[in-house]
C-alpha cells in the first residue's frame, strides 16, 4: 500500500447528510433497504436505552451512565459491521453497542450498577467487558486479535475508543503492535469532541485524529459519526480488509456527546448550550428516519414496531434494575486469586469482624 493510501480524506465520508439526502461517494456505497432498516431499529432502541438509563441513575437504581446519547450511529454501526463469531472490545460509554450485540440489557447494566465488574459471558457473545480505564481495552483487542491469527482463526476484532484514549500510551502501544504484526483489528475512534471536559484542540495537534494512522503504517479513514450508512460503510471495508490478511486500520468517526460526560458531570462549566444545540440538526435517528420515509422504506407500521421492541428493552432494564441485589461482602475476596493468599484472609476476617460489630450494634440499639 503507498504512503498516500494510508492517509484520511480532508472530509469526512458521509452518504446521508443531516437533511436524509443522499450523497453519491466514489468509495463508498449506500448500504441496502434492509440493513438500513435494521440500523434504524437499533438506533431507536440505542436512544431508549440511554434515555430509560439515566432515568435509572435519577431513581438511584445504576450507580453512574456515561451516555452514548447522540452516539447511536457509531454504537449501532459498530455492533451491525462485524460477523457473529467477530469480537467487540468495548468502552464504559458503549452500552449500546454491547447490548446490540445480544447481550441481555439487564446483563450490561451490571457493571454500572456497581455489582461486578461485568454481568455477562463475555465467550457467549464475543463481547468483551466494558473498560473504565481509558485505552486498556485496546492492548487486550490487538491481543486477542494476534492470538486469533496465530491460530488461524477467521477472526476481526473491533476495538473502540473515544478522542481522549488516543492520548494514552496504550492506544500507541497497541497501534504500534497491531501494524507490525499485521493483527486484523478496526481501531474505531469516536471522537465526540470532549474527554470529560477537555476539548480536542488539546488532545492533538494533528489535522485529524486519522491521520495518527500513517505513523503506524496502517490506512486511517474519518467517517461522519453521525450517518450511520457512512459508519456501516467504512467500518464494512476496514473489516473486509482485516479479514483478507490486510491487517489494522484507524476510522475516525465525527461525532458529538450530546450530554454530559456522567451523571457526576457538569458539562455547562466547559462548553455553551449553543454548541450542543448545534448538533440537534445532525441527529443520527432523526437523519436515517427522513432518509428512510422519503424513499417510502419505513412505514408508520414499522415505525411503531421498532418502537414498541425499544420499550420492551427499557421495560426489562426497569424490571431488572428495580430489585435489590443480595451482596455477599466475601465475593470482595473470593474471586481475586484461585487460592487466597494469608494477607487477602485476614483482610477478609478483618472486614468480617467489623460486618459482625456493627450487626450487634445494630440489633442491641433496636432493643
Amino acid at each position: 500500500m503507498e504512503h498516500a493510501d494510508l492517509l484520511p480524506r480532508d472530509a469526512a465520508v458521509q452518504l446521508i447528510d443531516a437533511d436524509g439526502a443522499i450523497v453519491t461517494d466514489k468509495d463508498y456505497a449506500l448500504p441496502g433497504t434492509d440493513t438500513l432498516l435494521s440500523a434504524y431499529r437499533g438506533l431507536v432502541e440505542g436512544r431508549r436505552i440511554n434515555d430509560q438509563a439515566s432515568a435509572l441513575v435519577r431513581q438511584g437504581r445504576l450507580a453512574v451512565y456515561p451516555s452514548s446519547h447522540g452516539q447511536e450511529a457509531c454504537q449501532i454501526g459498530a455492533a451491525l459491521a462485524i460477523a457473529s463469531d467477530d469480537w467487540l472490545f468495548p468502552t464504559y460509554r458503549d452500552s449500546v453497542a454491547v447490548i446490540a450485540r445480544g447481550v441481555a440489557p439487564a446483563e450490561a447494566m451490571v457493571l454500572l450498577k456497581g455489582d461486578w465488574h461485568s454481568g455477562y459471558d463475555v465467550r457467549a457473545h464475543h463481547v468483551a467487558p466494558q473498560a473504565t480505564p481509558l485505552a486498556t481495552q485496546l492492548l487486550h483487542a490487538v491481543g486477542f486479535a494476534y492470538a486469533a491469527k496465530r491460530r488461524g482463526d477467521d477472526t476481526v476484532v473491533i476495538a473502540l475508543c473515544g478522542d481522549g484514549a488516543t492520548s494514552e500510551g496504550d492506544f500507541h502501544e497497541a497501534m504500534n503492535f497491531a501494524a507490525v504484526f499485521h493483527v486484523p483489528v478496526v481501531f474505531f475512534v469516536q471522537n465526540n469532541e470532549f474527554a470529560i471536559s477537555v476539548p480536542l484542540s488539546r488532545q492533538t495537534a494533528a489535522p485529524s485524529l486519522a491521520h495518527k494512522a500513517i505513523g503506524y503504517g496502517m490506512p486511517g479513514q474519518r467517517v461522519d459519526g453521525n450517518d450511520v450508512a457512512a459508519v456501516l460503510a467504512v467500518l464494512g471495508e476496514a473489516v473486509d480488509r482485516a479479514r483478507s490478511g490486510g491487517g489494522p486500520t484507524l476510522v475516525e468517526a465525527h461525532t458529538y456527546r450530546m450530554q454530559a460526560h456522567t451523571n457526576a458531570d457538569d458539562d455547562t462549566r466547559y462548553r455553551e448550550r449553543a454548541e450542543v444545540q448545534a448538533w440537534v440538526a445532525r441527529d443520527p435517528l432523526t437523519r436515517l428516519r427522513m432518509h428512510l420515509t422519503e424513499t417510502g422504506a419505513l412505514t408508520t407500521e414499522l415505525e411503531a414496531e421498532y418502537a414498541e421492541g425499544a420499550e420492551r428493552i427499557a421495560a426489562a432494564m426497569r424490571d431488572a434494575l428495580n430489585t435489590d441485589t443480595d451482596i455477599d461482602p466475601e465475593d470482595l475476596f473470593r474471586f481475586v486469586t484461585e487460592t487466597r493468599s494469608p494477607q487477602l484472609e485476614e483482610q477478609w476476617q478483618l472486614l468480617r469482624g467489623e460486618i459482625e460489630r456493627t450487626a450487634d450494634a445494630t440489633a442491641g440499639g433496636a432493643r
